[in-house]
This record gives C-alpha cells, sequence and structure tokens, in this order.
C-alpha cells in the first residue's frame, strides 16, 4: 500500500479515535456513508448535459472536489477497518477487468462483457 494511503488511514484513525466516533465507524456504517457520500456526489451531475458535466465553473468543481474527498476518506477508512489493501485490490480488479473486456470485442463499446 502506498504510503500516503497509510499515512491518510492513521490520520483518519487518530481523527476518529481523538472523537470517540470509532463506536460508530462499523464496517456496515462506513459502507452507508460512503453510498450516501457518493449520491452527492452524483447530485452535481444531475439534469446536466453530457458537455455541461466536463465543464463545470469553478465553485461547482470546487464542491465536487468536496465529495470526492469524502467519498475516498469513508474508502480509506472501510479498507482500512476491513484490513483490505485497496490499491492492490484495484489493480486485481482491473486484471480482471482486462479479461472480460478484451481489446478487440470491447473497443468502442459501452456494452456489458456478457453482451460482447
Amino acid at each position: 500500500m502506498s504510503t500516503e494511503l497509510q499515512q491518510l488511514q492513521a490520520e483518519l484513525r487518530q481523527f476518529a479515535q481523538d472523537r470517540e466516533w470509532d463506536q460508530f465507524h462499523s464496517p456496515k456504517n462506513l459502507a452507508t456513508a460512503l453510498s450516501i457520500e457518493a449520491a452527492e456526489l452524483l447530485e452535481h451531475f444531475q439534469w446536466l448535459t453530457e458537455e455541461q458535466s466536463r465543464t463545470l465553473p469553478r465553485d461547482r468543481l470546487d464542491q465536487v472536489g468536496e465529495e470526492i474527498a469524502d467519498v475516498l476518506l469513508y474508502l480509506a477508512q472501510l479498507s482500512d477497518k476491513l484490513g483490505i489493501d485497496p490499491i492492490e485490490a484495484a489493480k486485481r480488479k482491473l486484471l480482471r477487468n482486462a479479461e472480460k473486456y478484451p481489446i478487440d470485442r470491447s473497443k468502442g463499446s459501452s456494452k456489458k462483457y456478457t453482451e460482447l
């Protein structure tokens, strides 16, 4: 795991410990909070056109950055609680996705791997 991610997880542990919040940070509660924050991220794109979503004004971009941070923080806490290295998990998933979506069948297509 990257040193930066380990440091972030340590800071999150300390932050929660200082506030006696660890009692609330079960994997279930962290996954729920992560889902809620992801929905708050999505809310910033609701009703936008594809083009508008690519060219957010600075104030909206700052708000989206705050939601991305919330998602990352809850994901870091959840992975820490479960002892999962999210970087390694992502690398394994990327390899599996490469098998499910070979370039010759998936290039330029948005179809699910079961439809290729």
